[in-house]
């Protein structure tokens, strides 16, 4: 029997499932459900119908009301439209649960980038010895996030994955009751979480998902490509950022970061504790029997005991698993060997601390800290720093910051912020104590402009007793300046003695992080993508140059504008001029859940990014670089595109149609994240202060999506129009990462639908400003589709393609009534004596319209 092409797979598992399975909702015993499940259908009949007849939102609806709600009160128009959120929420989470059941049928996961696909291409290509060298050396590194797009509370998310099983098994009965008791669950929470239950929220997914496949693949690899030797190196990592990311967020403490350090140990001890619980109804030979259950019990005081005190080290647990296996070999024909090597390879990946807590802190506020740590020294001790610090030049500074050694007490500083940022240094030393070096051995900077933010940042660390941080200080460079002078930055630390040697002590290796999202806000789409191509072949070099192995760290988001789309191309894309034996990146939000949110969704996406290594660098390695001209086309296009983006972001109307015209300001009162929505508390809204989710999710509520292709089309056109289309047709053609860049934008494109706000084309304020959005969409829409030869968007992705039309179509009514909310509360604004309560209502619709739309699109933020 033959497998039918992808779409088909997809129409099959995926759609003709959601029809069946949508239509038990309006079964279910809820007030007032039949009524809605059926007028929702004949809405969004209307909403489609309307658009087409360039109706705006209000005119929409009112004409649904009037129609099937016979002369209704302004009270029953709200009414039906909460009903119809509440209903297109629930449908949503029907269909990802639908669309997860489906995912190992409509993804082909023995295909292209599976770690089957590379065994069998290394044998092929004869290139065995060298995957082998390859993967002794490579690491892929998943860094969880808490930036706030996961709208899906804990509750929702464990009915999705039992949901999930039940359709998988097609078990109709438990189906009707999880949709039912899904009818029953609150989807918005009444207060905003703290970055401690960000952090249990998203352990789970450590626990339940990535260390079972994580230890899958290893061991997968391991028996076919090591021919069953153990591999050293940790191939997989993971990240952690909840309770460590204090840049723009006062409610991580320090308290709240050892809690968080605390509940990792925890977890991962846990989850081997429950592996060894399963060992010990197997391994019940002689010899054996005794080693595993001293075992389990250590681990089980360890985990469940409130002390916080561990009783089994690691160096311990490896010792007696090893000293059971090599019995197990000996005495006992090797039964059970397989388990109990998934068990090692899991100690080996996790430790004792399943995910590397990073801390993170802006340069602005390490500013502010070191000049009131350099006052107190001038102070109390002024041998530490010379009283015209302030005045020297930045060498000079570099002297002091590499000599500088101290023993600094937090609590001598009044300065909360002084104090936070100093403990959060300490916090990493008691960490490391109870974790293990990798439970905490990264400190980010972020917004870093400068080698003075770097060496400073050091400092602190010297200043706080610790002379040999086992620390990696990593600069996050985000904007289009910072990305073009980082090279240069990176220069200055690589040829100063001080951190020359603390390089030394870290094996030489210097780890850079790299921003989409603000780099995207900063300069546009083509910009921000190049400017960091560019910054990373200038850090390539000249970290080869001095002998520095750099690793990039890829700070993503969900979709394109902010760095997502097809993640792995990018990686396989990258030439010889770029580093790339470590891929590490941030997933966030709903990609956490959409990407990593199941055993088969996470093991595909991890096979592929480790696939992308494998193809960058054993397949084609010293393929996929760009030429001279190709660079000299692709810094055309990019300038560009970036003259386009800046024109449009120093327009006038820029911030004014954010404010009033998006549902930008609504995205504070969402209570999904605990970190505030903009950096500064200012009640004026500044562009710098603005975070790069609501920036990008607000564009995506409007389904413009400007951040994911603004300035492309008239970067193209400038081809089209000179004649030189060919040039810019043959680089798309042969350069992966060009084909890549611009089918991510089409991806944006794709999930763009301007009937929603044509009605602000006749707008007198913001009818000018909306053209300029429509007109560049068109163009870039029509030269995107000339480049790829397509009639259509996505055509060459026929299954997503697919997927975002249908979640599309199930949003268009919650899209139709937030616009219409959006709509109505400007209007009572303008009266003269404007009704608060209800336009309080209204606001609120808008809040909980939210949820689903961000939901539908998986990575719109």
């Amino acid at each position: 029997m033959y497998t039918l092409p992808k779409l088909e797979r997809f129409n099959q598992d995926v759609l003709s499932k959601y029809h069946i399975y949508n239509s038990v909702f309006i079964t279910l015993p809820f007030h007032s459900i039949d009524n809605t499940g059926a007028l929702l259908p004949l809405f969004a009949d209307i909403c489609d119908t309307g658009f087409k007849k360039q109706e705006t939102p209000k005119e929409i609806f009112d004409f649904f009301a009037k129609r099937y709600l016979h002369d209704p009160s302004e009270t029953e128009k709200i009414d039906i439209m909460f009903r119809f959120i509440q209903y297109i929420e629930r449908q949503i989470v029907l269909f990802d649960a639908i669309e997860d059941a489906a995912f190992p049928v409509v993804n082909n996961m023995e295909g292209r980038g599976s770690l089957r696909d590379i065994k069998e291409k290394s044998d092929a290509k004869d290139k065995e010895e060298e995957l082998i060298d390859f993967l002794e050396d490579f690491n892929v590194r998943t860094v969880l996030t808490a930036h706030p797009t996961q709208f899906y509370p804990g509750a929702v998310l464990g009915i999705i994955t039992d949901l999930t099983e039940a359709i998988r098994k097609n078990n109709l009965l438990e189906i009707k009751q999880l949709l039912a008791q899904l009818g029953k669950t609150p989807f918005i929470q009444n207060e905003k979480p703290n970055p401690f239950d960000e952090a249990v929220s998203l352990i789970w997914y450590l626990e339940n998902v990535f260390y079972q496949t994580s230890g899958e693949i290893v061991q997968y690899l391991q028996k076919n490509i090591f021919n069953g030797n153990s591999i050293k190196n940790p191939l997989i990592k993971l990240g952690f950022w909840p309770g460590g990311d204090r840049d723009g967020n006062p409610f991580v403490t320090t308290e709240i970061t050892l809690k968080v350090a605390e509940r990792l140990r925890t977890s991962i001890l846990k989850c081997y504790y429950i592996e060894i619980r399963n060992l010990k109804r197997k391994l019940t030979f002689s010899g054996v029997d005794t080693l595993v259950t001293e075992l389990e019990q250590k681990l089980y005081r360890s985990v469940f005991y409130s002390t916080g005190e561990i009783f089994i080290t690691l160096d311990e647990f490896k010792s007696q698993l090893n000293k059971i296996k090599q019995i197990i070999i000996d005495q006992h024909q090797s039964l059970y060997l397989d388990e109990l090597d998934a068990l090692l390879i899991k100690v080996n990946l996790f430790g004792f601390h399943f995910a590397s807590l990073d801390i993170r802190q802006n340069s602005k506020i390490h500013d502010a800290v070191f000049k009131d740590i350099v006052d107190f020294y001038l102070k109390t001790n002024p041998s530490v720093f010379p009283k015209n610090y302030f005045e020297l030049t930045e060498k000079e500074k570099f002297t002091i910051l590499s000599n500088v050694s101290e023993n600094l007490d937090a609590t001598v500083f009044s300065n909360e912020m002084s104090r936070l940022t100093i403990e959060s240094i300490q916090t990493i030393k008691t960490i490391q104590e109870k974790n293990g070096e990798f439970g905490a051995n990264r400190y980010i900077i972020s917004n870093n402009e400068s080698a003075l933010n770097v060496m400073e940042t050091f400092a602190l660390f010297r200043l706080s007793n610790w002379e040999n941080p086992p620390v990696d200080i990593i600069p996050l460079f985000e904007s289009v300046n910072d990305l073009q002078n980082a090279h240069a930055i990176m220069e200055k630390l690589y040829t100063n003695p001080g951190y020359a040697k603390h390089l030394t002590n870290r094996d030489n290796k210097q780890t850079i992080m790299l921003g989409f999202s603000d780099g995207t806000k900063d300069g546009g789409y083509l910009m921000a993508n190049w400017s960091i191509y560019k910054a990373k072949e200038e850090l390539t070099a000249i970290s080869r140059k001095y002998g520095v192995k750099v690793i990039f760290f890829d700070g993503r988001g969900g979709p394109p504008a902010r760095g997502g789309g097809k993640t792995h191309k990018f990686y396989a894309s990258l030439g010889p001029n770029i580093e790339n034996n470590e891929i590490q990146v941030t997933v966030q939000g709903q990609t956490i859940s959409s990407n990593f949110g199941t055993l088969d969704s996470c093991r595909y996406n991890l096979e592929n990014l480790l696939s992308a290594g494998v193809t960058n660098q054993v397949f084609s390695k010293g393929q996929n670089e760009l030429t001279l001209d190709e660079k000299n086309i692709m810094d055309q296009l990019a300038g560009l595109g970036y003259e386009k983006y800046l024109s449009f972001k120093n327009h006038p109307k820029f911030i004014p149609y954010l404010e009033q015209m998006s549902t930008l300001k609504y995205y504070a009162k969402t209570n999904i994240g605990s970190r505030p929505s903009k950096r500064s508390k200012s009640e004026h809204l500044d562009f710098a202060d603005l975070r790069a989710i609501p920036f990008v999710g607000s564009w995506s509520q409007l389904k413009q999506n400007v951040p994911g292709f603004f300035g492309v089309g008239t970067a193209l056109k400038h081809f089209e129009d000179t004649n030189q289309w060919d040039k810019v047709q043959d680089l798309y053609d042969n350069s992966l990462f060009v084909k890549t860049l611009l089918e991510n934008s089409m991806m944006s494109l794709a999930k763009s639908f301007f009937p929603l706000t044509a009605y602000m084309r006749k707008d007198p304020e913001f009818g000018t400003f909306w053209q300029i959005i429509y007109d560049e969409f068109l163009e870039t829409k029509r030269l995107l589709l000339k480049i790829a030869g397509h009639k259509e968007l996505m055509e060459n992705y026929p299954d997503g393609k697919a997927s975002i039309q249908i979640r599309e179509r199930i949003v268009l009514p919650l899209l139709t009534i937030q616009q219409y909310a959006l709509l109505r509360i400007n209007e009572l604004n303008k009266e003269n004596t404007p009704d608060e309560a209800l336009i309080q209502v209204y606001e609120k619709i808008v809040t909980r319209s939210l949820f689903g739309n961000t939901n539908a699109s998986r990575n719109s933020a």
